[in-house]
């Protein structure tokens, strides 16, 4: 039991280092790729991955093809489509640092949707991490200047808003969906792919930078496809898969954006803004303190220690 617990550690550290790389990756390769370049070649790449994989590690992997794309068709144009759509964009408007802060606010998207969708409770807690999180978005959004309320990139702020949006919408499909999960991962890459394929051909959007240099492109690219689409994905189910607490392991992914502005400081050369700091960390501890049960627990003791001084 303790072996399976130690190997889930590694798959979610290799998961977290990998991740981790990936604001880094997508500012080296928007500099050759444009936002639907890097799109297409990631995602195939990322597809490729997963065929593979999946054909190895299960027979029923390729079964019922036609009734598995059908299925996958909405959870495909979500991820990869419209998510790295979007988030691909922003990044290319955004500094790195400002784009994946914004983009981890999908936790907190993620319980609203719950709400919404899945019929779960709101409460309290709810609404005031929300409003932690609103304020960490803002403060990075203004880089601390919230009296100013003036916004570098409206548009850039917006997509990245956007991108958190579309990736709890995907969860909350992913969660409905009971295939095996590397399984509906690939069928959900495959289709996703025909989609971004199609729309690049009928949208005849350029593919490369003006600028480009081929093999820093090809390299870039395979990096973004395998460690943040491909592999990364199948290392952190492994590592959900053989871990006894999934809350543990699940809120180590908030090591992510912190390793990450380290990476950006040393390979980008950016500056990382005090806002950033501050407003990156209200909105992972608002995640943090709303998927735990600090507010539940204290509530309870409240009431006990109401219950006792009645008595």
């Amino acid at each position: 039991m303790q072996e399976k617990q130690t190997r889930s550690y590694i798959f979610a550290a290799l998961a977290i280092l990998a991740w981790s790389s990936a604001s880094t990756a997508f500012k080296l390769s928007l500099e050759h790729f444009t936002p639907i370049g890097l799109l297409c070649f990631s995602a195939l790449i990322a597809t490729l991955f997963l065929l593979i994989y999946n054909a190895i590690a299960s027979p029923r992997a390729f079964c019922n093809l036609p009734a598995n794309c059908l299925k996958s068709l909405p959870a495909g144009l979500l991820n990869p489509f419209l998510y790295y759509v979007l988030l691909f964009t922003a990044y290319s408007r955004l500094r790195a640092q400002e784009a994946q802060a914004l983009n981890y606010t999908w936790a907190i998207v993620l319980s609203l949707f719950s709400v919404l969708l899945l019929k779960e409770k709101f409460r309290l807690k709810d609404l005031l991490m929300l409003l932690l999180s609103f304020f960490g978005v803002m403060i990075i959004s203004t880089k601390g200047q919230l009296h100013k309320l003036q916004f570098d990139d409206a548009l850039g702020t917006a997509l990245a808003l956007g991108s958190s949006v579309i990736w709890a919408l995907y969860w909350i499909i992913s969660l409905k969906d009971k295939r095996e999960s590397t399984l509906k991962l690939q069928y959900n890459f495959l289709v996703g792919f025909i989609l971004i394929m199609l729309y690049a051909i009928l949208s005849r959007a350029p593919l490369l930078q003006a600028k480009a240099v081929l093999h820093q492109a090809l390299f870039t690219g395979l990096w973004v496809g395998i460690f943040e689409m491909g592999l990364t994905f199948v290392l952190w189910l492994k590592a959900l898969e053989l871990t006894e607490n999934t809350a543990k392991i699940s809120n180590l992914i908030f090591v992510t954006p912190f390793l990450s502005l380290l990476l950006i400081r040393s390979v980008l050369g950016e500056t990382i803004h005090p806002a950033t700091i501050v407003g990156l960390s209200l909105i992972v501890a608002s995640n943090l303190i709303q998927k735990s049960g600090f507010f539940t627990r204290k509530t309870k003791n409240s009431r006990r220690r109401s219950r006792r001084n009645q008595s």
